[in-house]
């Protein structure tokens, strides 16, 4: 391993082969370890779900706060769902697939269609003439300011943190996934996928409201899903649009490059790394997707070297809010207020 650290002391200017080759070693999940991951995060989920419920029945309200952790819960199953769309939780296909669709009930995310979404968006990250699907919609300065006055209000509302992390959500997950508009040249796959999970919602949904009431189960339920995405929208959000971000035209676009230095190591506290699956260390994930998320830590272990590419904390995070125009001149993401200064300055 001391020889395969020694190649890639340079990160940046590491070739896509040589870290493929570098990070191969890390690919092959271990099966316990899948299971016993999958079990620690289903259990307490529906465990807080029930405690909810019964503090709901009881009137006591103060029990109503176990709707944050089961929302947790319910955010690390998606990361399961997520490497399972990768073929990296299990590495057996029919596996990950069955087990992806069957978690895709929970999360209320068509697992086939979500999979070939984020599967362009991989191959796509960083390239500014493949922007689209499977992102959030970044424009750059010159776009925006060839806009119309309407299509700049709509392109703010749109990034408003409240329409992002609000609105967001519950658009995405309880409309949006429910018909996979978009995937029309794909074939019939997303659309037997979507509607299969959209049924399989349903019924789950009857045999909950049957068995806790339509009240109990929407008040419990609905705060849930809306934690849970508001969260997932988050971390996808902070995990490409920070600052120091890489975007290129097609001509340059690098693989290695796109994902060592357009996608951020999110140092999150420990708690927070083991709720969200790593997925903070996003640019490890982008070099090599098949690598199972708690494998993850161990690349950073052996290569110390990618710890502080594009690094951010939480408190650093909270700052991406802003950043909201790719300035092309400069290389970097710049806010509103820094365009508009840049533009009266010019």
């Amino acid at each position: 391993m001391e020889g395969s650290v020694a190649v890639l002391t340079d990160p940046v200017r590491a070739n896509d082969r040589a870290w493929l080759k570098a990070l191969s070693a890390y690919r092959q999940p271990l099966l316990g370890r899948s299971s016993f991951e999958i079990v620690v995060t289903l259990i307490p989920f529906a465990i807080f779900w029930g405690v909810a419920f019964i503090s709901l029945s009881q009137g006591i309200w103060v029990g109503m706060i176990a709707l944050v952790p089961a929302a947790a819960f319910l955010l690390r199953l998606f990361m399961i769902q997520h490497d399972c769309g990768h073929g990296a939780f299990f590495g057996r296909r029919r596996l990950d697939d069955w087990t992806g669709r069957a978690i895709g009930v929970l999360t209320l995310t068509p697992y086939d269609y979500w999979r070939r979404a984020h599967a362009t968006h991989h191959a796509s990250a960083g390239n500014l003439d493949e922007r689209g699907t499977g992102d959030i919609h970044t424009l750059t300065v010159a776009e925006y300011n060839s806009f119309s006055r309407s299509k700049k209000l709509a392109y703010r509302l749109y990034r408003h943190p409240l329409v992002m992390f609000g609105i967001g959500p519950v658009w995405l997950f309880l409309f949006k996934q429910r018909l996979p508009f978009g995937m029309m040249r794909e074939g019939p796959q997303p659309w037997i996928s979507t509607m299969t999970t959209n049924l399989a919602i349903a019924v789950l949904s009857f045999g909950m409201i049957w068995t806790v009431g339509l009240g109990h189960f929407l008040a419990i339920h609905l705060p849930i899903v809306t934690l849970a995405g508001a969260a997932g929208i988050w971390l996808f959000y902070v995990q490409h649009q920070f600052e120091e971000t890489h975007w290129s035209k097609a001509d340059e676009w690098q693989f290695a490059e796109a994902a060592l230095h357009g996608a951020s190591h999110y140092d999150l506290p420990p708690l927070l790394r083991w709720i969200t699956g790593n997925i903070g260390i996003h640019h490890v994930h982008h070099l090599s997707s098949r690598i199972p998320y708690y494998r993850l830590p161990e690349v950073l272990r052996d290569y110390p070297e990618l710890r502080t590419l594009g690094r951010i904390t939480l408190y650093d995070s909270l700052r991406c809010v802003r950043l909201v125009l790719w300035d092309e001149a400069n290389g970097k993401l710049i806010s509103f207020r820094e365009a508009s200064l840049a533009a009266k300055a010019a």
